[in-house]
């Protein structure tokens, strides 16, 4: 097969690109070793795509240049991408901080993506695994086991390490190594974090209990935290999981709230019960336990409960390790943004080479930003490859 643009995998990113591509007249193939295209996008948001924000902002990613997103995301604003897939027939609902969802499920957000890569004739070949890719002259040549493929251009829109329990693999890394790109460490993402020995006791007696926490380390995390039986996730611990390495971090039971004036508003009750009144019951009677509180509010120094209300800001919570790939939504890491053209996404070292979404070291927060780097990414690398 011979095309002017072959891209390797057809997720959100890829998909995008072939769309962008398209669009100029480009003859495209997408080539995927799966069945289905887009998997990461059907299971997203557990089927709902939480499909973009409405309050991206660069700042809400992690990449070793904090420049690298500007150029994609401004030429794709989420209101762009909405105006796009509204006028497509797939509906959306805003949700809590800007998140928006697919009103018809994932589903329909991906049968319009196919639908319009088609428009513009792009071909699919699924099922396929891929063998090699290499620069061949002024070209390249992919070998898959459904036939090699001739392109000018070739974009490596392979995804991270996460969820390999619906295909995900690190083959996309081994390519762009071969191209001779450098990768950064990888770590997993946006994943629960397991409780270490002295606190997994804890975690495991309070499986189920949830509250609005802050969590601070080297960044700071807002939203629900969940405890389970081997740790915590929920939004707050994996928006955490982003900045954590090791070491403690410091979780605020009840952000904004006077802990003192709270306590002495009840000061015949005993402090559990006190506590009980802010808190979930499970949890306040647990911390109660911990920290040997017995007796009525009004046994408690002022000094007692000054101390009392800076532990519940800043619980010492230090993890074991994050929970790892196969329950983490993204990477952290890929293919050095140093080596990248942020306008284009073309590799600086091999002319035609495009490398696109979660691949590269960029990796957004928890709610609807890594999908909207994917399109942004992709139709960024549409507009040359």
């Amino acid at each position: 097969m011979q095309v002017d643009v072959a891209i390797l995998g057809a997720g959100a990113s890829g998909l995008c690109c072939a769309i962008g591509c398209g669009r100029r007249g480009r003859s495209v193939v997408l080539v995927d070793h799966g069945n289905k295209i887009a998997r990461k996008v059907l299971a997203a948001g557990g089927g709902r795509a939480n499909c973009t924000n409405i309050d991206i902002r660069p700042s809400d990613y992690v990449c070793g240049n904090p420049h690298f997103v500007k150029s994609a995301l401004a030429r794709l604003s989420p209101w762009e991408f909405l105006d796009w897939i509204h006028g497509g027939g797939v509906a959306t609902q805003e949700e809590d901080n800007g998140k928006h969802f697919c009103v018809d499920g994932a589903i329909r957000l991906v049968r319009f993506l196919e639908a319009e890569a088609k428009q513009v004739g792009a071909r699919f070949v699924t099922g396929a695994t891929i063998r090699e890719a290499r620069k061949d002259g002024d070209g390249f040549v992919v070998e898959t086991s459904a036939g090699p493929v001739r392109a000018a251009s070739l974009v490596l829109a392979l995804g991270g390490k996460s969820w390999p329990g619906i295909g995900a693999t690190d083959f996309g890394y081994t390519l762009a190594r071969r191209f001779g790109l450098a990768v950064t460490p990888l770590l997993p993402g946006l994943t629960p974090l397991l409780a270490g020995p002295d606190l997994a006791g804890l975690c495991r007696d309070l499986s189920g209990v949830s509250l609005p926490v802050t969590i601070r380390g080297a960044g700071e995390a807002a939203g629900s935290l969940l405890f389970t039986h081997k740790g915590v996730s929920g939004p707050a611990v994996l928006d955490a999981s982003m900045f954590w390495r090791e070491g403690p971090l410091a979780i605020d039971f009840l952000p904004g709230c006077d802990v003192e004036a709270g306590l002495a508003e009840n000061p015949r009750l005993d402090v559990k019960n006190a506590l009980a009144r802010l808190l979930p019951k499970r949890l306040a009677l647990a911390l109660a336990d911990m920290l040997a509180l017995t007796g009525p509010v009004a046994g408690l120094s002022p000094k007692a409960r000054r101390a009392l209300a800076d532990k519940l800001a800043a619980f010492p919570f230090t993890p074991a390790r994050a929970e790892g790939y196969a329950k983490a939504e993204v990477t952290i890491g890929g293919v050095d943004t140093a080596a990248i053209s942020s306008k284009t996404l073309e590799a600086a070292s091999v002319p035609g080479l495009y490398v696109i979404g979660e691949l590269l070291d960029v990796t957004g927060r928890l709610g609807g930003y890594n999908l909207h780097w994917a399109y942004a990414s992709g139709f960024a690398a549409g507009e040359k490859a």
